[in-house]
C-alpha cells in the first residue's frame, strides 16, 4: 500500500507555479493526501496548465479523483515517475529542436556474428545445441497490439497463421514452446556430457566445444510471459482460457501488461489533456521496449534465475517462421556465450530494414545495434565510405545484416543490467512540428522505447552478436493490410501481409523437406489482393512432429516421398514417419502420444483441397480471410488418425 506523503497545505504553497493556479488552490481541501503529493509533484515540474480550468469544490468532484488516479498510474508505471519522464522528455525535445544527431562521434563499422548456412554441419550442430539449452530458457512475446493494420480487428495473436489447419500465432508459438520443451528434456535425460547431437551430426573432436551441463532433476517447464496492453490484455487471456491454454500448464504462461505514458504538447514538455475530457491527460503507447521495465518490475527474472533460467528469447506477434530459426540461434548463444543475440536475416544494401552494425565512439566506447536503414547510409557516406551501404561482391548482400527483432539475452547479465537501469531502455522521442521553425507540433508527441535497443545501455565489455539466417527460414511478419501490401510489392519490397506470409510457411516446409531428400514439386505463381506471390505445395505439420532438420531427416525417407504442386500435407503426431508415398491430392495423418505410424507404400490421389479468390472488401466473408484473399474448399481428402497407443503401417 502506497505510504500516504504529507499533506500539501494552502498555508505552505508547493514549489513549482501553484500562485498561477488558483483553481488547484480552491480545490485543495477536497483531495486525498497521496492526491495532494502527486499535485506537488506536478506543479514543481511546471504542469500547473493541467488545473487552471478546474470548477470550484463540489463540482465535477469525482473527475478530478478520476483525474488523479490516472496521475498515479502514469507516475507508478514508470522507472523513476513523472518526474522522471517529464525530465527525459524535455532533454529530448530539446535536442530534437537543435537537430542533433544521436550517432555523432560514433563511426560505423561491420560486427561479428555467426552466419548460417541451412543444413550444414554447423547449422545442425548449433540447432542440436539449441534444443538441448531450451530447459533453461524462458520465452517473451511481445503481443501488446490489434490487427488494425493489417485489416484485422481482433488481437494480433488470434489470427490464423495459415488456413489449412487454422491454426492461430499463438497457437503455433505455444505447441512450439512445449515441443521443445519435451525435446529438451528428454536429451536432458539422455546425456548431460556436453555435445547432444544426434549420432553423426557432430565430429568427435566438436564434442568437447560445448560446456557440460548439470541434469536438473526432473522435466523442465520453460517458461511463457506475453507483454500485452489494455487493447490486447483481456482478450489474450480470453484466446487462453478458451483453448485450455493450448496445452501449456496455466501458470507457466504470465501476462504482463503494458501501460501508456503521457503525450507532451510543447518543447517544454507540457503534458497534454484530452481536448474532449479536461480531466484526463492523453496518452499513447510508450513503445516495445517497456517489454525490460515490466520483466524487471514483475519479478520474474528473479524468478526464473531462481528455477535457473539462462536465456530469454524476446520475439514478436506475427512472424510464423520465428520457432524454425530459434534453435539454431540459441544454440549459438549458447555456444559463443553472447549477452545479446540478435536475429538477422541477409539484408541487401539500402533495403527498408535496419542494419545489425557496431559503432565506436570517439571517446573508446562501443555498441553493437540496429541502426534504422535510412542513419545507415548517411553515417557511412560521412564516416569515410563515400559509396554508404553497398553490397558485398562476394556475397551480394550488404555486411550490415537485416535486424527482424528478436533477441536471445543471457539471464545472467541481464538482471544485473536491470538492476541499474530498472529496465529502461534509451528512448527517443519523433515530434512532427508545424513548421520549420520548431516551435510547435501538429499534434502532441510522446517518449517512446524499443526493444532492440536495450544494447545501447551495456559496458563495453558485453559480448553482443547476432545470428544471420536465411529469410526464407525465419522471417516472414505478418503486419500490412492488402492495399498498402501491394502497393509494397508494386515498389520492390516484401508485402508482409497474411497473403505472404501463409505462402512463406509453406514455402518453408517444402524447402525443409527437400533439405531431408524428399521430392517436393515446385511452386506456382499466384494472385490474391493484387499480390504475386510463390504458392507452394500446402506442407503443414505440428511442432510435435519437427522442431529441426534432423527432426524431419529422421522421419522422412528422402527419395521414396514425393509431393505433387497443389498438394495439401498435414502431419499432426510425434511419431509419423513417411516411409514410402506419393501424394496428389490432400492427406491429413493425425496420430496421438504413443502411436508409431509408418507410412510405407501410400499412393494418394484426390481432388483435393483448394484456395478461392475472394475480395479485400468482400463484407460476406470474415476478416481472417479478406485479409488473405482467398478461401479454403475442401473438395477431397484422405484422413487417417491413430487414437490409441501401439505400431501402425499405412500402406494403401
Amino acid at each position: 500500500m502506497m505510504a500516504a506523503p504529507a499533506v500539501l497545505r494552502t498555508d505552505q504553497p508547493a514549489r513549482g507555479d501553484d500562485l498561477s493556479t488558483p483553481a488547484l488552490r480552491a480545490n485543495l481541501g477536497i483531495l486525498a493526501d497521496w492526491e495532494a503529493e502527486l499535485a506537488r509533484i506536478l506543479l514543481s515540474e511546471g504542469q500547473g496548465h493541467l488545473f487552471e480550468n478546474w470548477p470550484p469544490p463540489l463540482n465535477a468532484d469525482a473527475d478530478k479523483h478520476r483525474f488523479f488516479k490516472q496521475v498515479q498510474k502514469l507516475d507508478a508505471s514508470y522507472p523513476g515517475g513523472l518526474r522522471a519522464y517529464i525530465s527525459n522528455a524535455r532533454k529530448l525535445l530539446q535536442e530534437s529542436r537543435d537537430g542533433v544527431n544521436p550517432f555523432d562521434g560514433w563511426t560505423p563499422s561491420v560486427p561479428s556474428g555467426e552466419v548460417l548456412t541451412y543444413g550444414n554441419t554447423a547449422f545442425s550442430r548449433y540447432e542440436a545445441e539449441g534444443v538441448r539449452q531450451a530447459n533453461d530458457a524462458a520465452f517473451v512475446l511481445v503481443a501488446g497490439g490489434l490487427g488494425e493494420r493489417l485489416g484485422y480487428s481482433g488481437i494480433k495473436v488470434a489470427l490464423p497463421s495459415n488456413i489449412v489447419t487454422d491454426a492461430s500465432f499463438l497457437q503455433t508459438y505455444v505447441e512450439s514452446i512445449l515441443a521443445l520443451q519435451d525435446a529438451s528434456n528428454a536429451v536432458a535425460e539422455d546425456r548431460d556430457d556436453g555435445c547432444q547431437c544426434l549420432p553423426g551430426v557432430c565430429p568427435p573432436q566438436w564434442t568437447s566445444f560445448f560446456p557440460a551441463r548439470t541434469v536438473p532433476s526432473g522435466p523442465r517447464r520453460i517458461p511463457f510471459a506475453i507483454m500485452t496492453s489494455d487493447d490486447t490484455h483481456a482478450r489474450t487471456q480470453k484466446l487462453l482460457e478458451e483453448h485450455a491454454y493450448f496445452g501449456m500448464d496455466k501458470d507457466q504462461i504470465t501476462l504482463i501488461k503494458q501501460e501508456k505514458v503521457a503525450c507532451l504538447a510543447d518543447n517544454s514538455a507540457s503534458l497534454a489533456l484530452d481536448p474532449d475530457d479536461k480531466f484526463r491527460i492523453l496518452t499513447k503507447p510508450h513503445g516495445h521496449g517497456d517489454v525490460h521495465s515490466l520483466l524487471y518490475s514483475s519479478g520474474l527474472l528473479k524468478d526464473w534465475q531462481a528455477k535457473g533460467v539462462k536465456w530469454i528469447l524476446f520475439f514478436q506477434d506475427t512472424n510464423g517462421l520465428i520457432f524454425k530459426a530459434v534453435p539454431s540461434s540459441l544454440g549459438v548463444s549458447a555456444t559463443r556465450s553472447y549477452d545479446v543475440n540478435s536475429l538477422a536475416v541477409p539484408r541487401k544494401a539500402k533495403e527498408a530494414i535496419g542494419g545489425i552494425t557496431r559503432l565506436t565512439h570517439k571517446d573508446g566506447r562501443k555498441i553493437v545495434i540496429n541502426v534504422e536503414y535510412n542513419q545507415l547510409d548517411p553515417m557511412l557516406r560521412s564516416s569515410g565510405y563515400p559509396d554508404g551501404d553497398v553490397n558485398d561482391p562476394s556475397t551480394g548482400f550488404s555486411p550490415y545484416p537485416g535486424n527482424i527483432n528478436q533477441l536471445v539475452i543471457k539471464l545472467e547479465s541481464y538482471v544485473k543490467e536491470l538492476s541499474k537501469t530498472r529496465g529502461l531502455v534509451p528512448e527517443f522521442v519523433n515530434p512532427k512540428y508545424k513548421d520549420s521553425s520548431r516551435t510547435s507540433f501538429k499534434s502532441p508527441t510522446r517518449l517512446e522505447s524499443l526493444m532492440q535497443d536495450y544494447p545501447k545501455s551495456l559496458s563495453p565489455s558485453a559480448d553482443i552478436g547476432f545470428t544471420v539466417l536465411d529469410v526464407w527460414l525465419g522471417y516472414a511478419p505478418v503486419k500490412n493490410n492488402p492495399e498498402d501490401a501491394a502497393a509494397k510489392l508494386a515498389a520492390g519490397t516484401p508485402p508482409h501481409s497474411a497473403t505472404s506470409g501463409e505462402a512463406a510457411l509453406y514455402r518453408a516446409n517444402c524447402l525443409i523437406l527437400r533439405a531431408a531428400g524428399a521430392k517436393v514439386a515446385d511452386p506456382r505463381t499466384v494472385r490474391y489482393n493484387d499480390q504475386e506471390t510463390e504458392m507452394w505445395p500446402r506442407v503443414v505439420w505440428s511442432p510435435k512432429w519437427a522442431l529441426t532438420l534432423a527432426d524431419v531427416k529422421a522421419k522422412v525417407r528422402g527419395a521414396s516421398v514425393e509431393i505433387a504442386q497443389d498438394a495439401v500435407l498435414i502431419l499432426d503426431g510425434p511419431e509419423i514417419y513417411l516411409e514410402a508415398m506419393k501424394l496428389d491430392g490432400a492427406l491429413v495423418i493425425r496420430s496421438k502420444e504413443g502411436a508409431k505410424v509408418r507410412v510405407a507404400g501410400l499412393d494418394v490421389r484426390n481432388k483435393g483441397w483448394t484456395f478461392q479468390s475472394i475480395g479485400w472488401q468482400d463484407r460476406r466473408e470474415p476478416e481472417e480471410l479478406r485479409v488473405r484473399g482467398y478461401k479454403l474448399v475442401k473438395r477431397e481428402q484422405k484422413e487417417i488418425e491413430f487414437d490409441k497407443p501401439g505400431e501402425f503401417v499405412v500402406s494403401h
